[in-house]
């Protein structure tokens, strides 16, 4: 078979060749791009029968052009990516890379809570410019309640983190859990008494908009938002508003709609308290290294 990597995945085309070599002694031939180029994507994948790729939108024009393809190894963890739809009208086997950066999110999630707390990015700024002393005081989560919201892998994994920061967690999850010191409750209560309020959400039709302007009216003027999820499960206008009007204190965001850089119009960028990162969470070493495994893995599995 025919098997492209469309991008080389956050590593080095040698790190690739070499997690590809039973592929490669198996007589499959092996095709590693390596830079990232969307728009150079459809000719890439020119008779391929298996692409690897993270998360470039993959729509109904790619898979016209590609008639002999048969699988895609998705290095990432959503779909909301790629068109479904077509896939399973031309019989396409679609696997992600379930797990590959449930430490690193996690980790991030927590990053940016005390990054919130302690005005990180206020401070680096007048510290820069020899301006003045530093913003005071700031804020421990230690003591906080944190709200999760969606509690699969990596919302646990926040969960375990923020308990041993000695914050109380309490969760929200469409369908309830037992999760070691984690109360759950409805999420009209999550918002009421959340200090910081962190989104894990998968992205779909139930999800989207998830959080809009009468979910913020319900929580604490103190409260902070942490999104590392996907960027429509909240409204990004209501989002700013809230800010604005001091309805929350502030909002630390690694995610939007559509990937960075930002457009210049958006509402976010001129919202005060805000920490904006650009889609790093899952960007770890040590999550690239996992991911080419699991990435590599589900080909051989479909081969075989």
């Amino acid at each position: 078979m025919k098997i492209v990597f469309l991008e080389p995945l956050g590593l080095t085309v040698d790190a690739i060749d070499g997690a590809c070599a039973a592929l490669k002694a198996a007589g499959h031939e092996i095709v590693i791009y390596p830079n990232r180029n969307p728009d150079e994507n459809i000719k890439r994948a020119e008779g391929a029968e298996i692409v690897v790729e993270s998360n470039m939108p993959l729509r109904k024009d790619f898979f016209d052009a590609c008639p002999k393809l048969k699988m895609l190894s998705i290095a990432f963890t959503g779909l909301d990516h790629i068109d479904m739809e077509e896939c399973r009208k031309r019989g396409i086997t679609v696997m992600n890379a379930a797990g590959y950066s449930t430490e690193a999110v996690a980790e991030e999630t927590i990053c940016m809570m005390i990054g919130m707390y302690r005005h990180v990015i206020e401070n680096d700024r007048i510290t820069r410019s020899c301006a003045g002393p530093s913003i005071a005081p700031g804020r421990e989560i230690a003591g906080k309640t944190v709200g999760i919201i969606g509690m699969g892998a990596i919302g646990q994994r926040t969960a375990a983190l923020a308990q041993a920061f000695g914050c109380r967690v309490i969760a929200w999850n469409r369908t309830p859990r037992q999760v070691a010191g984690v109360k759950f409750v409805d999420k009209e209560t999550l918002l009421r008494e959340s200090d910081i309020v962190a989104l894990h959400l998968a992205l779909n039709d139930e999800t989207r908009n998830f959080l809009t302007a009468k979910d913020f009216a319900m929580m604490k003027p103190s409260a902070v938002i942490v999104n590392a999820a996907r960027g429509p499960v909240v409204n990004s206008a209501d989002l700013a508003a809230a800010l604005k009007n001091g309805l929350i204190a502030g909002a630390a965001l690694d995610v939007y709609d559509g990937e960075p850089p930002l457009k210049s119009d958006n509402p976010l960028l001129t919202a005060p308290n805000t920490m904006l990162l650009p889609h790093i969470g899952f960007a770890t070493k040590e999550a690239f290294e996992l991911r080419l495994g699991i990435v590599v893995n589900n080909v051989e599995k479909f081969i075989s």
